[in-house]
């Protein structure tokens, strides 16, 4: 059974063809193109496929795509149209990131974060982060590129 969904991702609407048992991920990655949001563990533990559901962080791999009609889903590519946002400048000119696979969703947890909390403590920098899984850096230099964006304003 094919059930039709509308979305909006990045801005632009979108009316989908899915399954009931669709992931989100897979419909962002395969239908809509986006390929920010990563597959990682499929179990909602790393992070990798984080998004902004109506400005919220959610596991794209834990929501079924039925779930999201009449969402606004943003991804990485919808943080900014007109270049880097501020976060993602610090993150680049700081390299925060060694490989970068658990960028995207870092960035859009960090996004939340200081929308939120434009002047976050260390300890709320951790805690907004403590969903996403990074192997490469130790998260210092992550943590760090957040406090310092925060200095400069918010994402």
């Amino acid at each position: 059974m094919v059930m039709e969904v509308e979305i909006k991702v990045n801005g632009e609407d979108w009316a989908l063809s899915v399954a009931p048992a669709d992931v989100l991920l897979d419909v962002l990655r395969e239908q809509v193109g986006t390929k920010s949001p990563k597959i990682g563990c499929e179990r909602g533990d790393c992070g990798s496929c984080t998004i902004l559901m109506d400005g919220r962080t959610v596991r794209s791999c834990l929501v079924l795509a039925v779930e999201a009609e009449r969402h606004e889903i943003t991804t990485v590519e919808g943080i900014s149209f007109e270049g880097l946002s501020p976060l993602q400048d610090v993150f680049l000119s700081s390299n925060a990131f060694q490989c970068g696979f658990c960028a995207p969703g870092i960035v859009l947890s960090a996004t939340e974060l200081l929308e939120q909390n434009p002047d976050p403590s260390r300890h709320d920098v951790q805690e907004a982060l403590a969903g996403n899984l990074c192997r490469c850096t130790g998260y210092e230099p992550i943590i760090e590129a957040v406090l310092e964006a925060a200095k400069g304003g918010s994402a």
